[in-house]
């Protein structure tokens, strides 16, 4: 145990050398954007879902990384067929299917010091993957309608922006296809607007390499269900796929997470009781989650 706490403290210290050495150069060079994508706010995001019934996939730091194949990050694995679909996802165009993307291309004093560093940083060192992949005349939506709240230097909104999204499957029957631990719903009533919840239960790590094995159990369900993935960059890719077979799929990681803190009035990420916190240091531990949400499994693919 001690050479695990050890090992986390000398993690933690030369994460944080790293990012403010490379904070320190992007602020001294002034680096700037070659272009500012056009980016929707969360509210008009939101519109746009309910409005259109859109579907959508999230590009973070994560999912552009991944576009290089030779990149691994945490719970995903990288390869030469990841960074092509992921490719093919940012670069699309389909109709209805939209493209969101982590508005911190300009003010990112909008957000806390531990955010902004984090951004500045990713910037300084994979700036140009944005620019290879992007298109400036595009418009793009918001990562963020699925994460409102921890990254916020101001926080007031943040609940407005639940209480909005939640119109998004207000009587629906949803479907969540989503990782072992992750319980979308589970201890909260971020779901209770729903007509239905059903789960499908994918792998914890690497569940691209089961992308079919998910999109074949999904096709079994009905055209008007609501599909809500949270299953790391899989999900991106996941939401396009069965966005093009005809369900309304939307890529919302974090979403119940995020929803969690902001009942706590959380200040920094914590760990939650029955439910995987990628995040945090032991958030894969977890409790037992109950009868009902077990009641609600009708597939599991490991």
């Amino acid at each position: 145990m001690l050479n695990d706490l050890l090992a986390k403290i000398r993690y933690k210290v030369r994460y944080g050398t790293q990012v403010e050495w490379f904070n320190f150069l992007y602020l001294l060079t002034r680096k700037k954007h070659v272009y500012i994508p056009k980016i929707a706010s969360i509210d008009e995001t939101i519109d746009k879902i309910i409005k259109d019934k859109c579907s959508i996939s999230r590009f973070g730091d994560g999912e552009v990384m991944l576009t290089l194949s030779h990149k691994n990050i945490r719970y995903q694995v990288g390869s030469e067929e990841l960074a092509s679909k992921l490719t093919e996802v940012l670069t699309s165009n389909v109709e209805g299917h939209l493209i969101g993307l982590s508005d911190v291309f300009c003010d990112l004093y909008r957000y806390n010091r531990k955010a902004r560093r984090f951004w500045r940083t990713h910037f300084y060192l994979f700036e140009n993957l944005w620019l290879d992949r992007l298109n400036p005349n595009k418009q793009y939506y918001n990562t963020f309608v699925s994460r409102p709240y921890m990254d916020f230097a101001d926080r007031s909104h943040s609940l407005e922006w639940f209480q909005h999204m939640k119109q998004i499957w207000q009587d629906r029957d949803v479907v969540f296809i989503e990782g072992a631990k992750s319980r979308l719903g589970v201890g909260n009533d971020l779901f209770d607007n729903a007509r239905t919840i059903r789960r499908i239960i994918g792998p914890p790590q690497n569940a691209f390499e089961k992308r079919n094995e998910i999109i074949r159990e999904a096709s079994k369900l009905n055209k008007d269900v609501l599909i809500i993935l949270a299953l790391g960059p899989a999900a991106t890719i996941l939401a396009y796929e069965l966005h093009k077979l005809g369900y309304q799929s939307l890529d919302m990681g974090h979403v119940d997470v995020e929803y969690e803190w902001c009942r706590m009035g959380a200040t920094q990420k914590v760990n939650l009781a029955t439910k995987n916190v990628n995040e945090v240091s032991g958030g894969h531990t977890v409790q037992d989650a109950g009868d009902l949400y077990r009641s609600q499994i009708i597939a599991r693919i490991e």
